[in-house]
């Protein structure tokens, strides 16, 4: 089974004052502004690096639940975060780190389990994935 979901960007303009929007196939996001400014000086918008973490974020609750549930046990509560580190390197930039923090409260499971299905949940969710992932692209000029 393949599940395909899919988002939409527009940019006009040089890098520093152009001016993009973003919306999702769902609508979720619909011509949510991005640029410079709000990538690199916390103006108001979004960024690829927040739309990152919150995806991630999401998974990782989603994919939690489902090693809890897997496990026979029903989480009252999980609340991830995630920060995602964009670094300058050489030769342009790099997301060189994502931080997880998850707390949640989930009845009769030992913090040692518990422990250990977090794990497990880091590396088999799919967004935790998603930078093996294989990348393929078509292009047009017009």
């Amino acid at each position: 089974m393949t599940i395909k979901k899919s988002a939409q960007s527009h940019w006009s303009g040089d890098i520093k004052s152009g001016k993009g929007q973003i919306s999702t196939e769902s609508g979720a996001l619909d011509n949510q502004p991005y640029g410079f400014n709000t990538r690199f000086e916390d103006k108001a918008g979004t960024n690829p690096e927040e739309l990152i973490a919150a995806a991630h974020s999401a998974c990782f609750s989603m994919a939690l639940s489902l090693a809890l549930t897997e496990a026979n046990y029903v989480a009252d509560d999980i609340t991830t975060s995630a920060v995602v580190s964009l670094d300058e390197v050489d030769d342009g930039f790099e997301v060189s780190h994502i931080a997880l923090s998850v707390e949640a409260k989930v009845a009769g499971i030992a913090e040692s389990e518990f422990k250990k299905l977090c794990e497990q949940t880091k590396q088999g969710c799919p967004i935790s994935k998603l930078m093996n992932a294989e990348i393929s692209l078509t292009m047009a000029l017009n």
